[in-house]
């Protein structure tokens, strides 16, 4: 097949090339969100082999690393590479309030989906007020002296 030269088709790539703007992070897209006792992260990595993911956790840094590779081919003629290629990684600062050991990873249909869980020590807790049993519950009736002075029960002085 015979191709021939456009000088202009060529500065017309150059400068859409320069001129686009580029994600800050084009390769993995990140929703965040808890639900429950529990946060999900969820990262849009199509076309990505599932063995090429790699998940690290050090000290309270989540890291997230992924390869897409590019289609080549001895007779390959670009007309259009809008998809990013190669390694893409993305890390997460997670709090004291997440259970690191409990971190699992799945990924379907392009999607890799994490899910931390809140450390138990994190989680909203109620706490019970214990009553004193040596102290009576409820106080006796009042009776009223002639002066108008409240007089109190000797029950419940004790």
């Amino acid at each position: 097949m015979a191709t021939r030269y456009d000088p202009f088709r060529d500065v017309d790539r150059v400068f859409n090339s320069v001129l686009r703007q580029v994600p800050a992070n084009p390769g993995m897209p990140l929703d965040l969100y808890r639900d429950g006792d529990e946060f999900v992260a969820e990262l849009d990595l199509p076309g990505v082999d599932p063995a090429s993911i790699d998940i690290d956790v050090e000290e309270h840094t989540l890291t997230i690393s992924a390869k897409r590779a590019a289609h080549a081919g001895e007779h390959v003629q670009w007309l259009s590479h809008e998809r990013p290629t190669g390694t893409f990684a993305r890390q997460l600062t997670l709090g004291n309030g997440v259970a690191l050991d409990g971190i699992k990873a799945s990924y379907r249909d392009g999607v890799l989906t994490l899910t931390i869980p809140v450390a138990e020590a994190a989680k909203p807790r109620k706490i019970s007020v214990a009553v004193d049993n040596s102290a009576p519950t409820t106080i006796e009736g009042e009776s009223t002296e002639s002066n108008g002075a409240t007089r109190v029960p000797e029950s419940a002085n004790a």
